[in-house]
């Protein structure tokens, strides 16, 4: 059976960042995945392990690149944790490189008022 090189190198990226990052209530963990269609983003609370916010791209029907799709998310992410009274995360990127689509993803957080 053939292994995935590059899943087995992100999971270990990811495993190292995740040493270093942890989320509460008062500053959650903005967790990135980006698959091949989609960009997912949640605010997660590691200390009860509760996921606070989520969005995604899912639902999204205009057609446009995926890197503003990506901010898009990032926008709407940081809209809903202002509902929630959230104002600063940290930022974990999933073991992804932090540039492209995560890092629209961010930039959209950012504009939208997310300190990180």
């Amino acid at each position: 059976m053939k292994t995935n090189i590059k899943t087995e190198k992100r999971a270990r990226l990811h495993k190292k960042i995740r040493t270093r990052v942890t989320g509460t209530a008062v500053r959650p963990r903005l967790a990135v995945f980006r698959s091949n269609r989609y960009m997912y983003a949640q605010l997660i609370d590691d200390v009860q392990g509760v996921t606070l916010v989520s969005a995604s791209d899912i639902s999204a029907t205009e057609k446009i690149s995926k890197i503003e799709r990506a901010k898009s998310v990032g926008t709407s992410l940081a809209q809903k944790a202002k509902k929630a009274n959230i104002t600063t995360v940290v930022f974990d990127r999933g073991g992804f490189s932090y540039r492209g689509r995560v890092a629209a993803l961010a930039e959209g957080a950012r504009e939208s008022g997310l300190n990180f």
